[in-house]
């Protein structure tokens, strides 16, 4: 196993994307559970806010860096990630290898009537898959523990929560285990992206790190400010950190 490295007091695992999805397919294989966090500048930056999110995130079996800006944090700071493993290509990366290996899934998450859009489009993507069972994610906290009892009778193999943060980090970290499921995934708002309801940001723009401005544009009333606001913060961790890190430069030595 790879040595984790620490990024602003989180651990991360630096691993590929196709590391990540062999050490899933040998969860399943094995039995054990293996629940997966993801960290972006937005994230990073609201765990610093809220401790229960914190602590959801840093007991995860895997924590991966979903946003690019992680990955160059990683570089600046002297904690190498391999690569951006984002949330929403390990779900589909995921959902390719159930559909081939036969694996059960469940997905909790997202609106009803999108929930239902994204069933008929990942049934024609993958026509194969055994879907083993499926919920909106509008729910209370009591209902959370009857919610796992319909997953773990489900037998589900692969538990995908479509749903925002801290909702999901929290539902993995108490619920979980509950789920009977050997991989949880929080995919956040992929099943809004897989039913056609929002646009992801094309590759090249993925790759710029700039998919946060994609997203601003498509709507820049209800995230424009919070992006701008939360890159910031993070652009002002990073710059802490890297003082922080910097040995100071020793006076020169005078002979008089």
């Amino acid at each position: 196993m790879k040595e984790r490295q620490s990024l602003f007091g989180i651990e991360l695992d630096p691993l590929t994307m196709d590391e990540t999805v062999q050490r899933c397919l040998e969860a399943v294989r094995d039995g054990h559970q293996l629940e997966i966090g993801v960290v972006n500048a937005a994230k990073l930056v609201n765990m610093r806010r809220d401790p229960r999110l914190a602590q959801a995130v840093a007991g995860c079996d895997l924590v991966l860096a979903d946003g690019q800006a992680v990955v160059w944090a990683g570089r600046i700071l002297r904690a190498p990630l391999p690569e951006r493993v984002a949330g929403i290509d390990l779900f589909l990366r995921l959902l390719a290898e159930a559909e081939s290996a036969g694996m059960s899934v469940y997905f909790l998450g997202a609106r009803q009537d999108v929930l239902e859009q994204m069933l008929r489009r990942v049934a024609h993507r993958f026509p194969g898959l055994k879907v083993g069972g499926s919920r909106n994610g509008y729910f209370d906290d009591a209902q959370q523990e009857a919610i796992a009892g319909e997953i773990a009778r489900s037998g589900a193999q692969m538990l995908f929560l479509g749903m925002t943060s801290p909702k999901k980090e929290i539902f993995t970290a108490t619920r979980g285990a509950r789920t009977g499921a050997r991989v949880v995934h929080g995919v956040g708002g992929s099943f809004d992206i897989l039913a056609g309801v929002t646009k992801r940001a094309p590759e090249s723009w993925q790759r710029w790190g700039a998919e946060w401005l994609y997203r601003a544009l498509q709507e820049p009333r209800r995230l424009g400010r919070r992006y701008l606001t939360t890159n910031a913060r993070f652009l002002l961790m990073t710059a802490r950190e890297l003082i922080r890190l910097t040995p100071p430069i020793a006076p020169a030595n005078r002979s008089h």
